[in-house]
């Protein structure tokens, strides 16, 4: 079908809603450090629930408000950044938008003093506390989508872009104060934790909630918010959650991503809507698809799920940016979307532009600097 068949069928476009995870690390060391509670408490003053805890204490959450336009997404991230930074340096430490920490933690790693983290360690042990702890941080994408079996079935279309979108936001190459050969090290330390991974294929809601429910009463899973997989219907709103993406340092990226999540999704509804059944993609290769990503970001080569061969990562953004074009028309940010993706592809993905600003001499705190500033405007 055209694109202009496409936009013809396009109702209504999904609300955006985003979760950003900043690290708090020390003005002097660079290191992560356990001073969330505080900043969350400052925080609050201004941006109430909107900033929130983390598993470890070196680490704190933002969301957004839903929102119907990039112009109102972009308000709702900066005024958000501005507030963490702000309350961050009355503490005296710093927000840091980086997938894992640039310089590793000292000492052991910390979990919030919470019930349900502290039931976490207990039950999983090493993965929770091991190996420099679960300090890696995300960006979620919530897209309004009322219908949960509309929820279901669009995670189903929606599996084979995800290693995609997921190559636009590798912004995690360092790891325990070393380049670990990744775009996103975040992306395969968190491919550990039990529920996490490609989103199953499932027919509708029913099967959705049965299968999560085996998966608790098995133990793998301590409650149902633990499922992790990259696209998953919330527990607690009408939207898919679209979990993929590294914390960016540049918000105009979180917004490209925002927009073309948001534009698929409305293409690929109409699909669902109409019953077309999603491509079937073998499990494996939907796995390589999303090492790769992790592995090359933008830098390299991404996994065509056509052909199961390797393809330039940025030749198969623009042939997301194509597959979204009818929603991005509909929701007026073609433009945008094509005016970011272009600096995005001339500057590097955020993995490359941490290596280019350790490159410059050769050390460690001037990456997490830069990060620094990428949140305190």
């Amino acid at each position: 079908m055209s694109e202009r068949g496409y936009s013809a069928v396009i109702e209504d476009l999904p609300t955006i809603g985003v979760e950003e995870e900043f690290l708090l690390t020390d003005h002097g060391t660079r290191a992560p450090v356990s001073c969330a509670p505080v900043v969350i408490k400052r925080a609050r003053e201004s941006l109430g629930d909107q900033v929130g805890d983390e598993f470890v204490p070196s680490m704190l959450e933002t969301r957004t408000r839903p929102v119907a336009t990039l112009d109102d997404l972009r308000r709702e991230l900066l005024r958000l950044r501005a507030g963490v930074a702000a309350a961050a340096a009355e503490v005296g430490c710093r927000a840091v938008a980086s997938g894992t920490p640039v310089v590793p933690a000292r000492g052991r790693p910390e979990v919030t003093d919470k019930d349900r983290y502290l039931r976490m360690v207990a039950e999983y042990g090493p993965l929770a506390t091991g190996d420099q702890g679960l300090a890696v941080c995300g960006c979620h994408v919530h897209l309004g989508v009322a219908d949960r079996d509309d929820a279901v079935r669009l995670g189903n279309h929606l599996r084979g872009w995800l290693p995609t979108l997921q190559s636009l936001a590798g912004n995690s190459p360092f790891y325990a104060g070393q380049d670990s050969g990744y775009a996103s090290w975040r992306t395969m330390r968190w491919a550990q934790w039990p529920g996490s991974g490609p989103t199953p294929h499932l027919p509708d809601a029913a099967a959705y909630d049965a299968l999560v429910d085996s998966l608790v009463d098995s133990g793998m899973l301590l409650d149902r918010t633990m499922v992790y997989w990259y696209a998953r219907p919330s527990e607690h709103f009408p939207t898919v959650e679209l979990r993929v993406a590294d914390v960016s340092a540049a918000p105009e990226t979180v917004l490209l991503l925002a927009a073309l999540a948001r534009a698929l999704a409305a293409v690929l509804l109409t699909e669902v809507r109409r019953g077309t059944p999603a491509p079937a993609i073998p499990d494996p290769l939907l796995l390589a698809a999303h090492w790769r990503a992790a592995r090359d970001g933008l830098a390299g080569a991404g996994v065509d799920l056509g052909s199961g061969r390797p393809r330039p990562a940025v030749d198969l953004v623009d042939a997301l940016v194509e597959r979204a074009a009818p929603g991005l028309e509909a929701a007026g940010d073609l433009a945008l979307v094509r005016e970011v993706w272009g600096r995005l592809r001339t500057d590097g993905d955020g993995a490359s532009r941490q290596r280019a600003a350790f490159r410059r001499r050769g050390r460690l705190g001037d990456v997490v600097d830069e990060l620094a500033l990428s949140v305190e405007g």
